[in-house]
């Protein structure tokens, strides 16, 4: 995908084109990293990003749950930590989320393409301190630009996690990954080992 989302007809094909995009956005500082650089937490807070990546399939499908409801309980219990969300379990591999990433995804397009109306009501979970307690209901379209926002905010922390680790940065990453031709950035190459 490219550095920018494509030209939309309508409000839903807008939501999902920047959907896609913050998402492939918050992929692309994954690109090229070990196991061991994918988990570190180089920052001042505990986010790495695999965790960032395994926290954002785990919100799509919490907010897909609410849409389709499925569930009107929400995600956490307000006392319940991130820290366990944002750490590995055992046999997870940064490939793996990617692809359950990918997965999550899928089931959320899925979702919205079977809604007729946007404006179709999302009800609010009660008990979690972050949402009013005086409104009722969300619309499927609140859900999307609220989708959208939370990407895009995790992508900007994966930006600060890659560089904090090796110096790249968003767009030298996009054109090594997509193999964009003729790219205005020197696309990201892996430092060389040191000589022996």
């Amino acid at each position: 995908m490219p550095g920018l989302a494509p030209p939309v007809a309508d409000e839903r094909t807008a939501l999902l084109a920047f959907l896609a995009q913050q998402r492939q956005l918050l992929r692309v500082p994954a690109y090229g990293l070990t196991e061991e650089q994918a988990w570190a937490t180089p920052s001042a807070s505990e986010l790495s990003i695999a965790g960032l990546l395994k926290h954002a399939a785990r919100c799509e499908r919490g907010w897909m749950d609410l849409v389709l409801r499925r569930s009107t309980a929400p995600q956490r219990k307000a006392d319940e930590s991130d820290a366990p969300e944002f750490l590995p379990e055992p046999g997870e591999t940064l490939a793996g989320l990617l692809d359950d990433y990918e997965r999550a995804c899928a089931e959320t397009d899925a979702a919205i393409a079977g809604i007729a109306d946007l404006g179709q009501g999302v009800p609010v979970p009660r008990g979690v301190p972050w949402f009013s307690a005086e409104i009722e209901e969300w619309s499927v379209r609140w859900v999307l630009l609220h989708l959208i926002e939370e990407t895009a905010r995790h992508g900007g922390h994966a930006d600060i996690i890659r560089e904090t680790l090796d110096g790249a940065t968003l767009f030298p990453l996009l054109a090594a990954a997509e193999q964009w031709p003729d790219p205005w950035f020197q696309p990201w190459e892996p430092a060389a080992p040191p000589a022996v």
